[in-house]
């Protein structure tokens, strides 16, 4: 007869086998997981020149990647055509390269109606993989103005029409389409003086030559806490935290912009074709980052908030969005 194993030892051999079964389990997870990720780093197309807050909010979700996931996601600015670019490298890239695009509102939504013979279009040639912040521009006049609040400016707009002037940081920037908006909504003629950039553009707000300007809050908040600008709203539909005592537009009383928003949405989109399994995971990897308090407390430092939704709802936000500006572009005249 042959002998029995003693009981103990039969635990023994179980535990070990269980402990080979566990190992050889991760073994194969470890591969599974590499190849549904595709390698271990990837490339962040950010279509504007270092420094401006796009490449900075890239940066700070590429840190946040590599700190939390291990996930090295290198950040390449790839600046020109007011950001198409660096947008047409991620529609041409291979669904497999991961290459990925910092996509906004300007980029995705705007430029497609803006610009005039575009051979593609971001709104329907990249896959969205998640949106993270949104942004909102401040409405200010230069502190000399008579104008104290937004249904002031209304009144001057209504009065003076074309002699009354906007500056923004360039054609088809954020704030070129904030003030077509506004004029859009009611009814009005203003002139858009388009500047090559920010600063300048504010600067001769601040001197008085220019009537008003949606800014980014940053710059703006800037020279309203120098005395040298007034700030009469914000352009979200709620205030905003580093501006509590800002109204915003839609606040201001005037029936024809009681549902104004102008603000920009940033997320991240992929190449058509890219694996649902990649979208996913990186839209998990993406929203734990955001959600985390050290870099919401970062998005503050640019005047962003945060804005978290997948993969499903940052498609819906680009289709809400594209549908608005079209309508505004169309009827404005807009163009670059």
């Amino acid at each position: 007869m042959k002998p029995q194993t003693p009981p103990t030892a039969r635990v023994t051999e179980r535990r070990q086998w269980l402990q080979s079964a566990v190992a050889m389990a991760a073994c194969l997870a470890a591969p599974a997981w590499a190849q549904g990720r595709g390698s271990a780093s990837g490339r962040l197309v950010v279509p504007f020149a270092p420094g401006g807050g796009n490449d900075v909010l890239a940066r700070q979700l590429s840190h946040g990647l590599a700190e939390s996931f291990g996930y090295n996601m290198i950040v390449e600015n790839k600046p020109g055509a007011g950001g198409n670019l660096g947008t047409e490298m991620v529609v041409r890239a291979s669904a497999q390269s991961e290459t990925y695009l910092l996509g906004h509102t300007g980029t995705v939504s705007i430029n497609p109606a803006l610009y005039k013979g575009l051979k593609f279009n971001a709104a329907t040639d990249l896959q969205p993989v998640a949106m993270f912040a949104s942004s909102a521009l401040l409405l200010v006049v230069p502190s000399t103005s008579p104008i104290r609040s937004v249904s002031e400016l209304v009144n001057a707009l209504r009065d003076k029409g074309e002699a009354m002037n906007y500056a923004s940081s360039g054609s088809g920037s954020g704030g070129h389409l904030a003030g077509e908006m506004l004029v859009y909504m009611l009814g009005a003629k203003a002139t858009h003086v388009p500047y090559k950039g920010t600063a300048p553009s504010l600067n001769d707000v601040a001197g008085g030559m220019v009537d008003f300007s949606f800014s980014v809050i940053p710059a703006a908040q800037a020279l309203v806490k120098a005395g040298k600008l007034r700030a009469l709203a914000v352009t979200s539909l709620e205030r905003h935290a580093q501006l509590p005592d800002v109204p915003t537009v839609a606040e201001s009383g005037v029936p024809a912009l009681s549902k104004f928003e102008s603000t920009l949405t940033y997320g991240v989109l992929a190449p058509k074709g890219t694996s649902p399994d990649t979208v996913k995971r990186l839209a998990h990897d993406i929203l734990q980052v955001a959600a985390q308090p050290v870099f919401q407390s970062k998005l503050g430092v640019e005047g962003a908030v945060p804005l978290l939704g997948d993969a499903a709802a940052y498609a819906q936000k680009i289709q809400q969005e594209t549908s608005k500006w079209a309508a505004v572009i169309k009827a404005s005249g807009a163009s670059v």
